[in-house]
């Protein structure tokens, strides 16, 4: 199976939810070793490395569009 492709200001949906049960949905905010996410609902952001990221995503809702 390929690896999910994924890039900046993209929507993903992550296994589990974020705590403040307000959206399932995050954007992709910062990469590099790190990646920051957004959570949609709330606002907070959470930093992890990239490994574990790509272990805890799910999938990609949507893609970002070219003018962002």
């Amino acid at each position: 199976m390929d690896p999910i492709q994924y890039e900046l200001n993209d929507i993903i949906e992550m296994k589990k939810e974020h705590p403040c049960h307000l959206s399932k949905e995050w954007k992709i905010i910062r990469m590099g070793a790190d990646i920051r996410i957004k959570c949609q609902g709330c606002g907070s952001s959470v930093l992890m490395p990239r490994q574990k990221f790509e272990k805890k995503l799910k999938r990609i809702v949507k893609k970002a569009s070219v003018e962002e």
